[in-house]
């Protein structure tokens, strides 16, 4: 049986193409969820300055990350690769089995080990900055990075300037988020400094010195990720505004095996965070136009995961998308998505149209009016290439720290299949009808299964994809299914 496809394409597109911009400009926020935008369905963050942008630019309402954890998603944004086929399966600084390696306790009762994975970005494979940089881009990364130690940081990976991007995966050292920041590649700003709002400075000093180059700017926040921490004035406002509003701690939570999840954005300082992230994108935004280089200037943002919802300070909700990072139902991979191509994309409209992490290599080249480097960026396709026929794929063979377990994921139009490898049964949801992945139709639709069933195992040994360890001291058989 043949999957019939059912999903809708509406690229919108302007009825004349101008110029193609010269310069990219790629905004990456952490944990940021799904829902966590005005423009994407939020009623307690204020979020105008992305409001803004996503008015003046395409929305996508089919945007991806390519796994619900930080450093495989930032590995496929770079590669144009999926995380499968570079081994970069799971966070930088997670459990990594190896021989002799002693096994936390907290795995010892798991059926199965997480699977081993590669803790750097390999050097061998080319990165969008280093493609760019080959066509004559300067390039400028500003904020998180995590994917790899020294030696593997941005400016080891194509990238020209770097602020702030190191080995850690969130703003740990000094006072967070705020200065002193303890951070070997930020220089420390006046006491109390407000990290996000640096972080726009020196992405606007780079625009602002570029004059005499296209340029490719990276502006990858450590925003929303814990440590839960903001801005006085905002914390007080959001506190204000969900007392307002009635809410209480009785009304956010449901639970879904084994972890309570919130279902109410209500949390005051993550949306005090989410909103200096935004203030923090609004001030690049003015400065582009100010320096008369918006309109020569591709912009994309996006999320490395979806929402923190199910654990370390329950910090937003997906809902009704379930769960959130760490888990492969659509909480934790589901991320906001706006881009917008000068003279090609329309102002307010939305796409449909399938947008995962490895597909902003090949966009960026193809909007800039550059060749595709096909053999490089081999999972990603340009967006300007509309094909939403194909199959979408995760791989995440570990035990996420909120909760999912070590699964595969399948979709094909509105169908989508999850695997796992712990003994828990399989799912089967169509997403049109389900947005909340609560019906699972595995057993009453055996021939859409089979067939998904089959292009997973394809891609899986296409990949060659690392799978879960048996742990040898289980006591229990791990069921088969």
């Amino acid at each position: 049986m043949k999957l019939r496809f059912t999903l809708a394409l509406t690229l919108s597109l302007c009825g004349s193409l101008l110029a193609a911009p010269k310069n990219v400009l790629l905004i990456v926020a952490d944990d940021l969820g799904c829902r966590d935008l005005g423009c994407f369905g939020s009623d307690f963050y204020d979020t105008p300055h992305l409001d803004e942008l996503c008015a003046d630019s395409l929305k996508l309402t089919q945007a991806y990350a390519a796994c619900p954890v930080c450093s495989p998603s930032r590995s496929a944004i770079m590669t144009g690769r999926h995380p499968a086929r570079t081994k970069n399966t799971d966070y930088f600084g997670g459990f990594n089995p190896a021989p002799g390696k002693k096994v936390p306790a907290r795995w010892k009762k798991m059926p199965v080990l997480p699977a081993p994975y590669l803790e750097t970005l390999d050097p061998a494979l080319t990165t969008l900055p280093e493609a760019l940089k080959a066509k004559g881009f300067r390039t400028f990364f500003a904020g998180k990075w995590h994917l790899g130690e020294e030696g593997s940081w941005p400016e080891d990976h194509g990238f020209d300037i770097n602020k702030g991007g190191w080995s850690r995966g969130g703003p740990y050292g000094g006072k967070k988020y705020f200065s002193p920041y303890g951070n070997p590649r930020l220089k420390d700003g006046p006491d109390g400094e407000h990290l996000p709002d640096r972080l726009a400075s020196e992405t606007n000093t780079f625009i602002n010195d570029t004059s005499d180059a296209p340029f490719f700017a990276m502006l990858s926040f450590y925003s929303v990720h814990t440590p839960l921490i903001g801005r006085k004035d905002l914390v007080d406002k959001y506190k204000a505004k969900a007392a307002k509003l009635g809410y209480t701690d009785k009304q956010v939570w449901a639970f879904d095996a084994p972890r309570k999840v919130r279902v109410k954005q209500d949390h005051a300082i993550y949306a005090a965070m989410v909103e200096a992230m935004d203030q923090a994108v609004g001030k690049v935004i003015d400065n582009l136009k100010k320096q008369g280089k918006y309109e020569d200037t591709l912009i994309v943002f996006t999320s490395d995961n979806g929402g923190l919802s199910t654990s370390e300070g329950w910090a937003t909700s997906n809902f009704p998308m379930r769960t959130g990072k760490g888990w492969l139902y659509e909480g934790g991979t589901k991320v906001p998505g706006i881009i917008r191509i000068p003279g090609t994309t329309k102002p307010g409209s939305s796409s449909d149209q399938f947008f995962v992490g490895t597909d902003i290599f090949p966009t960026a080249l193809d909007a800039c009016d550059l060749p595709l480097l096909e053999e490089i960026h081999v999972d990603g396709q340009s967006l300007l290439k509309p094909q939403n026929d194909r199959p979408l794929y995760w791989h995440y063979p570990h035990w996420g720290n909120q909760g999912g377990s070590p699964g595969s994921v399948v979709r094909l139009g509105n169908y989508k299949l999850i695997r796992y490898y712990s003994g828990k049964a399989p799912e089967l949801f169509d997403l049109s009808a389900d947005a909340s992945e609560e019906k699972n139709l595995y057993s009453s639709k055996p021939e859409i299964a089979a067939e998904l069933n089959k292009k997973l195992d394809g891609w899986l040994k296409e990949t060659n994809a690392t799978l879960p360890l048996k742990n040898p001291d289980y006591p229990g058989e791990i069921k088969k299914w």
